[in-house]
C-alpha cells in the first residue's frame, strides 16, 4: 500500500490525546472516566485491528480501485462541491452500516466489541475489530461504484475516522446548538450507553441530520450508563473478538428449520436467547463480577502495551520493506502480547505458556537474522531444563499474578 509509513504516526497521536484526557479528567475530579482493566483492554483490541489491517488494507483500496476502474457508473470530478458531497455520501453509507451493525446479528457480532466498555473515552474509540473494518469496507465500496475517485475516497475515510476519535470522551460537555447538525460527543455518548430509551439511537458518525431524518435520534438527558444491557464478564481479549459468534452458533443450534437457522445467523439482535451468553460464560469463563480485588502487578501490563506500541509503530513505518518472515514474526510476536494482556487481566494461569511462546518466537527470529536458524531447539532445550530445574512457571504466577484490594 502506498505511503502506508503515516499511519504510524497515528498511534504516537493517539497516546497523547488519551493522555491529555486523563490529565484533564484529573484535574475536573473526574476518576470514574478512567477504568484500568476497560482502559488496557481497549487499547489492546486497538492495537491488534491497527496490526492485522497492515496486512490486508492494501487489498481494501485495491478493492476500491477495481471497482473504480471497471464498474464505475459516472465519472465525478474532484471540486469543493463534490468533495462536499462525498462527505455527506460517506456519512450517509455509514449511518446504514452503523444501523444495519446493530440490527442483524451478523454485522452485531463484528461491531458489539465496540460497545464493551463501559467507559467512555479516547480509548473506547480504539475498540474496532479487523471483521468490522472489513464488513464497513463492503459498505464503503458504494463510492467507488458511483464515480468516486478512490484517493478522494480514502482521503475522506481517514478525515471521517478522525473526527469520530474524538467524539469518544467525556471532557467535552453538551454543545447543544451544535448537535443540530454535528455529532458531539454528547451525542455519540447516547448512543453508547445501555440505558433503554437510549438504545439504538445516533447511527451518525459526523451528521445528526441522517438519526433525525429516519427518526433515530435522541438527544442526552439523564447521564448515559455506557456499555451493553448484558455486560460481558471477561477482559480476555479472544473472548471479547469471539463470543457473540458463538452465541449465534448456540442459537443456530438450537433452532428448527430453514427460517429459524436464517433469523440466527441475519435476525435481530434483540431477539438472542438471553440464556445463551451465561451460560457460555460459566463453561469458558472466570467470573469478574467480583471487583474488590485487582492485579498488583500492574506495570508489568504498561511495559507490555508499550512494548506492542513500539514494535508496532516500527513495523508500520518500514512495513514496505521488511521481509515475510519480519512480518510473520511481527504480527505473532505483538498479537501473543496481546493475548498475554487479557490473560493478565483474567488472572489465567496459563499465561506462562505464553510467555514460552513468547521467548520461543524470539528467539527463534533473532537466530533467523544471524542465519542460524537450524539452531532453534537449543533456546527450548535450555527453557525446558529452566523450567524443571527451578519451577520458573510457579515463582511467575506467584510474582505476576498476585492481588490487591481494589479502591472503593
Amino acid at each position: 500500500m502506498e505511503n502506508i509509513n503515516f499511519l504510524a504516526f497515528a498511534m504516537p497521536a493517539f497516546f497523547l490525546f488519551v493522555y491529555l484526557e486523563y490529565k484533564l479528567a484529573q484535574r475536573r475530579k473526574r476518576p470514574e472516566i478512567f477504568n484500568y482493566e476497560s482502559s488496557v483492554s481497549n487499547i489492546s483490541i486497538g492495537l491488534a485491528e491497527r496490526l492485522i489491517n497492515l496486512f490486508i488494507a492494501a487489498s481494501f483500496y485495491q478493492l476500491f480501485y477495481h471497482i473504480y476502474e471497471h464498474y464505475r457508473i459516472f465519472d465525478i470530478p474532484s471540486t469543493f462541491l463534490i468533495w462536499v458531497g462525498l462527505i455527506l455520501a460517506t456519512d450517509f453509507v455509514w449511518y446504514w452500516y452503523h444501523r444495519l451493525g446493530h440490527e442483524v446479528n451478523f454485522f452485531w457480532a463484528a461491531h458489539i466489541v465496540h460497545h464493551h466498555s463501559e467507559e467512555f473515552n479516547f480509548t473506547a474509540a480504539a475498540r474496532i475489530t479487523t471483521f468490522q473494518a472489513i464488513i464497513r469496507t463492503g459498505f464503503w465500496c458504494i463510492l467507488p461504484f458511483l464515480g468516486f475517485h478512490p484517493k478522494m475516497v480514502i482521503t475522506m475515510l481517514i478525515v471521517h475516522g478522525a473526527y469520530s476519535f474524538f467524539t469518544h470522551t467525556q471532557v467535552i460537555g453538551r454543545i447543544k446548538w451544535l448537535e443540530y447538525v454535528f455529532v458531539t460527543p454528547s451525542v455519540h455518548g447516547v448512543h453508547h450507553a445501555s440505558d433503554e430509551k437510549y438504545l439504538d439511537k445516533n447511527y451518525g458518525d459526523m451528521f445528526t441530520f441522517w438519526d433525525r431524518i429516519f427518526g433515530t435520534f435522541q438527544e442526552e438527558e439523564e447521564k448515559p450508563k455506557y456499555g451493553l444491557t448484558h455486560p460481558l464478564k471477561s477482559y480476555s481479549f479472544l473472548w471479547q473478538h469471539f463470543h457473540y459468534y458463538f452465541e449465534i452458533y448456540e442459537l443456530w443450534k438450537r433452532s428448527k428449520g430453514f427460517q429459524a437457522r436464517w433469523n440466527a445467523v441475519f435476525g435481530s439482535p434483540a431477539a438472542m436467547d438471553q440464556d445463551i451468553r451465561p451460560m457460555l460464560e460459566k463453561k469458558f469463563l472466570q467470573d469478574k463480577t467480583d471487583r474488590s480485588h485487582r492485579l498488583k502487578f500492574r506495570n508489568y501490563l504498561y511495559i507490555q502495551l508499550a512494548i506492542s506500541t513500539i514494535v508496532l509503530t516500527g513495523f508500520t513505518y518500514y512495513f514496505g520493506n521488511l521481509s515475510f518472515y519480519d512480518k510473520i514474526f511481527g504480527l505473532s510476536f505483538i498479537m501473543i502480547t496481546l493475548i498475554n494482556c487479557g490473560a493478565l487481566l483474567e488472572q489465567r494461569k496459563w499465561i506462562y505458556y505464553l510467555e514460552y511462546s513468547r521467548l520461543f518466537i524470539l528467539t527463534t527470529y533473532l537466530l533467523y537474522v544471524e542465519n542460524l536458524a537450524e539452531y532453534f531447539l537449543i533456546p527450548v532445550i535450555i527453557m525446558v531444563a529452566a523450567e524443571k530445574m527451578f519451577s520458573l512457571s510457579r515463582k511467575y504466577q506467584n510474582l505476576v499474578l498476585q492481588l490487591e484490594t481494589a479502591e472503593r
